[in-house]
């Protein structure tokens, strides 16, 4: 595949000697020699300038409920244009896009859908929201921040689903044009993130913490495996983390893991283990737990953190019922944090 249309020079990176770049885009800081690519596989080194090959290039979009993202608190019951590139800055073993994360878009069926093609494309298929989501949106920055810009003069929403591995520069500046976020947070622990995703903890803790301090709204996502971070310990150390870092009122959503690409070995996560894990965190004193991958139980569902009241009653990826009224709690009127409303 010609890659030479969907080349565009990459926004965070610096020059150095010998025409190595080093790119500053994420934690990975990876320096590259000439006609040499970044670990994502989808940036390339020419001559000293880098680039990002992607530009324009999806090779996947559909449109998803907002609820298999997932949100929970931001407008329920809508459809979310959604569009990954090939690459990712992490490896995870458990990867279920690993066909996309772990490719170079030249072994990926692309299609050509540059930000205008795109946002046109999207009103006219109705939707009101943009997600950027399946492989990891950071290694398709540039393309993602067009995107972002245009579809905001256009009145859409923008959404990302991401891993959180940004540096705080990057991930400031696309703020400006993003609606809500949802950070996969892997583990609480280091040696996780080491040896499960070849990545690092403390970067992902500072974009939950940026996103706090930019008053963005946020959810998180912990894919809870059997015996790599489903201890007790540290589901109380990952709930003690939140409340006093994001406060008590961000969703916390505990997944269901399911084998996938390297980790076939391991068994689905047992339901009760996510109980264990809810409660554990509501107990600590978060508002609003979730249960995920379990469609039909009670965890999935929204309730009033004053009444307790049913607010909005799911199975898997609908909606069933939504008893919040201009973002009010329709028994007790108590506010419900979230974005309700487009």
């Amino acid at each position: 595949m010609d890659l030479e249309k969907f080349t565009r020079e990459a926004r965070y990176y610096k020059k150095l000697p010998n025409q190595t770049v080093q790119c500053t885009l994420c934690p990975k800081k990876c320096k590259i020699g000439d006609v040499e690519r970044g670990y994502c596989g989808n940036r390339e080194n020419r001559k000293g300038t880098y680039y990002t090959l992607v530009y324009g290039n999806p090779c996947a979009i559909h449109i998803d409920k907002i609820e298999k993202k997932p949100f929970f608190h931001y407008l329920p019951g809508n459809s979310a244009f959604s569009l990954s590139t090939a690459g990712c800055n992490f490896v995870c073993k458990f990867c279920q896009n690993w066909q996309i994360s772990q490719s170079r878009p030249e072994q990926t069926n692309n299609y050509d859908l540059p930000p205008e093609k795109l946002v046109f494309i999207v009103k006219q298929k109705e939707c009101k929201v943009i997600a950027y989501t399946y492989g990891e949106p950071v290694v398709f920055y540039e393309y993602m921040l067009d995107t972002c810009k245009l579809g905001r003069k256009e009145g859409l929403k923008n959404v990302i689903i991401s891993n959180g591995y940004i540096n705080q520069e990057p991930m400031e500046e696309l703020c400006h044009y993003l609606d809500a976020v949802k950070i996969d947070l892997k583990a609480i622990t280091k040696k996780f993130y080491q040896e499960i995703c070849d990545g690092t903890l403390e970067p992902v803790l500072n974009t939950l913490k940026l996103l706090k301090k930019l008053g963005m709204w946020f959810e998180v996502v912990y894919l809870v495996i059997p015996t790599l971070n489903d201890k007790k310990e540290e589901f109380k150390e990952l709930g003690i983390w939140i409340k006093e870092n994001l406060g008590s009122f961000i969703p916390l959503h505990f997944s269901r893991f399911y084998p996938l690409y390297l980790l076939t070995n391991l068994p689905p996560t047992p339901v009760e283990t996510l109980e264990q894990a809810r409660n554990i965190c509501l107990e600590l004193g978060l508002k609003y737990v979730y249960i995920g991958n379990v469609p039909g139980h009670p965890g999935e569902n929204t309730y009033c953190h004053k009444c307790n009241k049913l607010l909005i009653d799911r199975m898997g990826y609908d909606v069933l019922k939504n008893e919040i009224r201009a973002g009010k709690c329709k028994f007790c009127g108590q506010e419900i944090p979230g974005v309700w409303t487009l």
